[in-house]
């Protein structure tokens, strides 16, 4: 790796991420929407030789302020230290060590380059492989770069079918905004009970739509669909310049069978293409979905059935600044782990 990394604080609004590939986990807006949770972001610029970029820093106090740890969502940029990748991490990682708390004791990155198709991710020797990835390291992404019909092909046959029984049966998306966002999260909660999972309270929700009121860069939109009287499912969707980000879905128990799931996607991806998206990430899918016997086949067999590319990213590597430290919250992860994936699932 050719010089030595040098980095330095910066204002929030400097930071300048790449359009595609999540870019909008490391702007501004995401650091502002953390920090109203329990993170505190910094916005860093550093140089490494003649190459250069920007990185949103999240951090998180622990033990009631005696420890912290620090956290960097899509990023590097997948284009920074391709010479020698996990040498320039690893130098950007003690770099970073002057900017952080001193009791910070790992950094975690959530790396942004991916393989294709069958290919294995990209992997790193030397750096810690995390005991749980923070965002979904797998997802298909959709190319609309040449307009709505020109995706319809490469869709599976029961996909184009579902979309058009929707709308046969009568099934209407609407695009809404922040004033419908309580009636959304009342179906959040039941897709919560059904399927086991965790979700955020309302207000982190909602916080995401106050602070993109009036941007003009990216708006988030939220879909619903209903069917007469009753709301079936929605989503919600950040368009981000290049990309359009389906970030959450929520569905009823009632008329499942009439496929607003598939509405709504259909929908997102037609207004994406009018304002000009290049593409549409589904944001996380399983990775063995292809597996008839793997649990969450459905979920997979629904995003891979828009036609999109599969993408493999490393998922989260860490760079402990105390190896013991390290090892006891790494045990304590895994036990978290085990509760999510597995306990509460049964």
């Amino acid at each position: 790796m050719a010089g030595r990394v040098i980095a330095e604080r910066i204002a929030p609004e400097e930071l300048t991420p790449g359009a595609l590939n999540n870019g909008f986990l490391q702007t501004g807006f995401w650091g502002e929407q953390k920090a109203a949770f329990g993170w505190k972001a910094e916005a860093v610029k550093w140089r490494c030789g003649e190459e250069s970029g920007t990185l949103l820093v999240l951090i998180r106090s622990l033990a009631k302020g005696v420890l912290s740890l620090a956290y960097v969502p899509g990023g590097p940029d997948a284009a920074s230290g391709t010479d020698d990748r996990e040498g320039f991490l690893i130098e950007l990682a003690r770099e970073l060590r002057g900017i952080l708390p001193l009791n910070c004791f790992f950094i975690r990155f959530d790396l942004p380059e991916f393989s294709v198709g069958d290919e294995a991710a990209p992997s790193y020797i030397e750096l810690k492989k995390a005991p749980m990835d923070i965002q979904p390291p797998d997802t298909a992404v959709v190319d609309l770069s040449e307009g709505y019909e020109a995706i319809l092909p490469g869709m599976h046959k029961k996909t184009r079918y579902n979309i058009k029984l929707a709308a046969k049966k009568g099934v209407v998306v609407e695009a809404c905004g922040r004033d419908r966002l309580r009636d959304w999260y009342e179906l959040y909660r039941v897709t919560a009970e059904r399927d086991r999972i965790a979700i955020h309270p309302f207000a982190y929700y909602d916080r995401l739509f106050e602070i993109l009121e009036g941007e003009k860069d990216r708006e988030l939109v939220l879909y619903l669909a209903s069917h007469e009287e009753d709301l079936l499912a929605g989503i919600i969707v950040l368009f981000n310049g290049d990309e359009a980000v389906y970030l959450y879905g929520a569905s009823s128990n009632v008329k499942r069978n009439l496929m607003p799931a598939y509405a709504l996607q259909a929908a997102a991806m037609e207004e994406a293409c009018r304002r000009g998206a290049k593409e549409y990430d589904m944001f996380g899918t399983p990775p063995n979905g292809d597996d008839p016997e793997h649990p969450m086949a459905g979920l997979y067999r629904f995003k891979t059935g828009f036609g999109g590319e599969l993408r493999h990213r490393p998922g989260c590597y860490d760079y402990p600044y105390s190896r013991l430290l390290y090892l006891a919250y790494g045990l304590m992860e895994r036990a978290r782990k085990y509760y999510y994936k597995v306990w509460k699932k049964r």
